[in-house]
């Protein structure tokens, strides 16, 4: 359901033009925060496409090219001619001085991270917004800059908004257009103050009504899915994750027994996690759910395999064999239903874009075959992963299901150094499950929170190597897993969580005395970057 395709869904938006930041996806995330609807499409769009969409507002991002050079990305014209208010960030500030009027040159002296601003002239969108206040009574405001041009000379109309000494114009506004830009990022959350400063600019200088929320889009996506599927029956892809059981819950929601999960287990899930599955949406929501113990099959092909990504491709297409069996079966399935949602969106949109720095393609169900002879449906390709979390547990799963940690596609097939065999995967099933339930049974005193709830990612590894160990009065040789448990918001930068040592200690020893077969446990402490979260 895209509301750019829909104007009937009665939601006031803002339109941001993408010009190839890598937190573009904030600022979206952002203005969603407050309750406001959002799209993120490219800078290059057509006119009749943002007259069409009808913002309430227009948000320019960042991106990584000087608007200095000819061939960069500019403006659409109508942005400026809609009158509606614009709010230009980094690039999106440079390019809207440049095309009315001003100037922008490279700085001499380049800005990226911690910057204090001083805010002038009382504008509208930083009035009585500062985090300190200096001996001469200027407000303040803690930044995040990342940029190498500045403008140098402001457009006629405008006047200057936020300074720092490096870069003497950090913000401009033209009060009379609703124009407003600010060379810092405030969608990012070092910029401590840059909810506030979006908020103030989408819900009072663009008068968006904060009116998107779960609870009402639980009832337009299902009218919505009903209108597009008819009395035709879908086929969804369950991997346990939480895009696909919450498409499963929307789904059937809308449609019931016109929908057919089929949930492939390729023997590398989780502990008891098939189990699970079944008894959450088989058994307590009534999904028709077919499953398939797949893992000989999987297991078979990936003996004598070592190399990751060899992996990761036999998993995939063997997926997608079984799947497409499975598939065949039913006879009078007319849609395939897929997990996508929007990050997969933006993320492929940006694809061969020029000024766009692509982060992945877009990859749901690895890639099923056109032979299928299926429609897509796709009900949650509007949504960031935390409006997805949200509309989950709307729905009525379980939280503990909704707010799990993520899990690779091929689980624990790249959790298994080398090769991959069902002893080790056994022996990682159940150390892993020590690490989470431990996890989840120590309480931080400081915040009365679990340190599974303070983490965002931690699991297990299986390392193919042995090491000797003494137990009782007996010398073993056994396997060792590693401990990984990182902290972030975005997962594109990590750090390694400092868990405390009693619950460190508490994990090894229940791994070691509980896990016969592993007599040694140690603990990852590598950030993102250098390393990657997984380590295959």
């Amino acid at each position: 359901m895209s509301t750019a395709s829909n104007p009937s869904v009665p939601h006031d938006r803002i339109l941001i033009l993408d010009f190839g930041s890598q937190v573009t996806q904030l600022i979206a995330r952002r203005v969603r925060e407050a309750h406001v609807y959002s799209e993120i499409h490219p800078h290059d769009v057509d006119d009749a496409f943002v007259r069409e969409f009808a913002p309430k507002g227009i948000i320019l991002s960042g991106g990584p090219n000087s608007v200095t050079e000819d061939d960069t990305p500019r403006v659409p014209q109508v942005v400026f001619e809609l009158g509606v208010p614009v709010l230009g960030i980094c690039y999106g500030m440079q390019s809207m001085a440049e095309q009315l009027g001003g100037k922008v040159e490279g700085g001499h002296t380049r800005e990226f991270g911690y910057a204090e601003i001083r805010a002038h002239g009382h504008t509208k969108l930083l009035s009585g917004i500062q985090d300190f206040e200096t001996a001469e009574g200027y407000g303040m405001l803690k930044v995040w800059m990342s940029h190498g041009d500045k403008v140098t000379e402001i457009p006629p109309g405008f006047k200057l908004m936020a300074s720092t000494p490096s870069c003497p114009i950090a913000g401009m506004a033209d009060e009379s257009r609703g124009f407003y830009a600010v060379q810092f990022h405030p969608e990012v959350t070092h910029t401590l103050q840059g909810r506030t400063i979006l908020n103030r600019f989408v819900l009072e200088l663009c008068g968006a009504r904060p009116d998107w929320e779960m609870g009402h889009y639980i009832d337009e996506a299902v009218e919505h899915i009903r209108t597009q599927v008819g009395s035709e029956h879908v086929i969804l892809g369950l991997s346990g994750g939480v895009d696909s059981s919450v498409a499963a819950a929307l789904l059937h929601r809308a449609i019931g027994d016109q929908l057919t999960c089929v949930f492939v287990d390729h023997g590398l899930l989780r502990l008891n996690e098939a189990e699970q599955v079944m008894e959450t949406f088989a058994n307590h929501l009534g999904v028709k759910v077919i499953h398939i113990d797949a893992s000989e099959a999987f297991l078979g092909k990936l003996a004598g395999v070592t190399d990751p990504e060899a992996k990761r491709k036999i998993i995939g297409a063997e997926f997608v064999e079984v799947f497409q069996t499975e598939a065949g079966k039913l006879s009078d399935a007319r849609w395939l239903a897929q997990g996508t949602i929007y990050p997969d969106v933006i993320e492929s949109a940006g694809k061969g874009k020029k000024g766009a720095h692509t982060i992945k393609s877009h990859h749901n169900v690895g890639g099923l075959p056109e032979t299928l002879n299926l429609k897509l449906l796709e009900p949650l390709r509007e949504l960031f992963k935390d409006e997805v979390r949200e509309l989950g547990v709307a729905l009525g799963l379980p939280p503990a299901m909704v707010y799990r940690h993520p899990f690779p596609g091929p689980g624990l097939g790249v959790r298994i150094l080398g090769e991959v065999k069902r002893e080790y995967a056994d022996l990682l099933q159940r150390a892993d499950s020590i690490f989470i339930e431990t996890l989840r049974d120590t309480i931080d005193p400081a915040s009365g929170k679990s340190w599974y709830e303070l983490t965002s990612q931690a699991f297990a590894v299986f390392l193919p190597v042995r090491s000797v160990g003494v137990m009782g009065d007996g010398r073993t040789y056994e396997f060792v897993v590693a401990l990984r448990a990182v902290q972030t918001q975005d997962f594109m930068t990590a750090h390694w969580a400092h868990l405390p040592h009693e619950l460190l200690g508490n994990a090894s020893n229940r791994i070691i005395n509980e896990v016969r077969g592993i007599n040694r446990v140690v603990y990852d402490i590598s950030g993102k970057p250098p390393a990657t979260i997984e380590w295959e």
